[in-house]
């Protein structure tokens, strides 16, 4: 290309060059130049106006993990760019590739507390993998590479790019003819095989090894081999909240989700284990309790592709540094044969007994505990949606924060990678109806369910005007509408001598808001009703919201109290 554009138009090809074909966003001052350009692109990259950047922010996150590919979310500057916060720092804590542009102030008042002014680089630096401030429009197609390359490579993250409005506005003939420079950047993808071999010898002489799939096994692609690993060594696997479809939970293998609400057999079993196998999981602390208590009898093996988290929370006896793919595959290449491994077959054939033992002794109590009361009760709810979203097929699910996420969690059957999404790290109330919009825009031919509390919907349920502005048929919004902020709430009645300090929560006809905006709108409080509603949003062409009104002091069960050993879980 030999013609001068302006630095927006070279923004907006630099994001066609990347594959951009969807981005969210808000318009303002500081951005509008790239807004300008943005119209002479509008059949290639499509804007997606939505309500709040906060929710353009989930929208790309959604999308991104729905993917695998960079989402891409756009804001103006100062309260534009500091709406994007919660959101990258959301996707840096879940480790969700996202590209965040923001428009700046122009480089002449830089610093000078011009009209919406904020330092963004500087507040984003510890939740973004890298940010930029670009002020000279000759770096914009280098940066935009850069960005993208580190968005997605390695432990993927969020980066931030500024760009001030002159640059914007320049005009030169871009040099799309560069090369990445990062010498400070090597991700390491093939994991040592010294280590590999004698992570093998300590599995194949377990006798009670224990293997945790986490979020890097879905990111990496590594589903199949994973697979064959745990049938070839007939190890029980654990997938953890982000690793939930990493490995079929209708598996002879598969044993359940661990920590906090994790199931009590789980979590037995880790601390009575002889060897843990973690892939792609950082060992947080809802995952490890009080972490020198986690797995005391372990020999412990991580594998994740960022070093960091190696030995950060727990003694690790074998590190492996690589792409949680690449190492399966040299770990399966490496096995010994079926035929040498009998004794080690019998091993394991005990061990899944005790463990199935203490499954039959302990979960039955916790997945349809019903107080005495004839009011619909959650799990009345989460049993009609498993049955009905995995006859149906074609599902994913996205869950907001609180009480429903564990139970979607627990009480949903899964089978497939990318079909559960939800905030971990973070614990980001909100994020769940902007997060299945963007789902539900990577996945037009699938039905896209939100799950909500009363409390995370109302914090960011104004993305359903975006909804029906974009046309998106295929999402629908189930809220466990409790009448508190429901997980507070649990703590407070035990451990807090039931002080409920603002957490009884009032909300709207929700149905009738979702009508406002244009939705159909159900509203559920007989048990013999659910299956109806949810029948009825599969059987409507376009957005569903089901208020499910739910018995209100109904808590999560089992539950490791903070500071605790895993070991140590509340079952009623």
């Amino acid at each position: 290309m030999s013609e001068q554009l302006t630095g927006a138009q070279i923004m907006c090809e630099a994001l066609i060059r990347e594959g951009v074909e969807v981005m969210f966003g808000i318009p303002g001052g500081a951005i509008m130049p790239f807004y300008y350009a943005m119209y002479d692109y509008r059949d290639q990259l499509r804007h997606v106006l939505c309500r709040h950047e906060q929710g353009g922010g989930h929208a790309a996150d959604g999308y991104a993990r729905a993917t695998g590919n960079v989402g891409v979310c756009i804001g103006t500057s100062g309260p534009g760019a500091t709406n994007l916060v919660t959101a990258i720092a959301n996707a840096m804590l879940d480790s969700t590739p996202i590209v965040a542009i923001t428009g700046q102030v122009s480089s002449a008042v830089l610093g000078k507390d011009a009209f919406q002014e904020t330092d963004i680089t500087g507040i984003t630096m510890p939740i973004t993998k890298h940010n930029y401030l670009v002020k000279k429009i000759e770096d914009l197609p280098y940066v935009f590479k850069e960005a993208f390359h580190i968005a997605h490579t390695g432990r993927p993250g969020p980066v931030l790019i500024d760009v001030t409005k002159d640059a914007m506005q320049a005009r030169t003939v871009p040099d799309w003819d560069v090369e990445l420079s990062l010498p400070g950047y090597k991700p390491t993808y093939q994991g040592n095989r010294k280590q590999i071999r004698e992570a093998i010898r300590l599995l194949t002489n377990a006798k009670k090894p224990v293997l945790i799939a986490g979020n890097g096994v879905i990111m990496s692609g590594a589903v199949e081999e994973l697979r064959t690993l745990a049938e070839h060594l007939q190890i029980p696997v654990i997938t953890t909240l982000h690793g939930i479809g990493a490995f079929p939970e209708n598996h002879p293998l598969s044993i359940g989700m661990p920590g906090m609400h994790g199931w009590v057999h789980v979590n037995k079993a880790i601390q009575e284990s002889d060897v843990l196998l973690n892939i792609g999981g950082r060992f947080d602390d809802r995952v490890t309790g009080k972490a020198s208590t986690f797995a005391p009898n372990a020999k412990v093996i991580h594998v994740d592709i960022d070093p960091s988290e190696i030995g950060k929370n727990v003694k690790v006896v074998v590190p492996i540094v690589g792409d949680a793919r690449n190492v399966l595959q040299v770990i399966i290449e490496e096995l010994p044969a079926r035929g040498e491994l009998a004794e080690m077959y019998s091993r394991a054939s005990d061990w899944m007994e005790h463990i199935r033992d203490m499954q039959a002794m302990h979960q039955p109590k916790q997945r349809y505990t019903r107080p005495d009361t004839p009011v619909m009760m959650p799990h009345d709810v989460f049993a009609s949606i498993t049955r009905i979203i995995n006859e149906r097929g074609s599902y994913r699910v996205v869950s907001d924060v609180g009480q429903h996420q564990m139970w979607t969690a627990q009480l949903i059957d899964w089978f497939r990678p990318r079909t559960h999404f939800t905030s971990g790290g973070a614990g980001t109330m909100g994020f769940a109806v902007p997060a299945a919009m963007g789902v539900a825009i990577a996945h037009p031919n699938d039905t896209v369910w939100a799950i909500a509390g009363d409390g995370g919907f109302q914090m960011t349920n104004q993305e359903m005007a975006t909804v029906i502005q974009e046309d998106i048929r295929n999402l629908k919004v189930a809220i466990i509408n409790n009448g508190y902020l429901g997980m507070v709430r649990q703590w407070q009645e035990l451990f807090e001598n039931k002080r409920y300090s603002g957490t009884p929560l009032s909300g709207p006809n929700f149905a009738k808001l979702a009508e406002a905006y244009g939705w159909k709108g159900v509203t559920v409080t007989q048990t013999d009703d659910i299956d109806a509603a949810i029948q009825e949003a599969y059987a409507h062409d376009g957005p569903v919201l089901i208020d499910f009104q739910v018995e209100r002091e109904v808590n999560v069960f089992p539950m490791v109290p903070q500071g605790k050993s895993i070991g140590e879980m509340i079952t009623e």
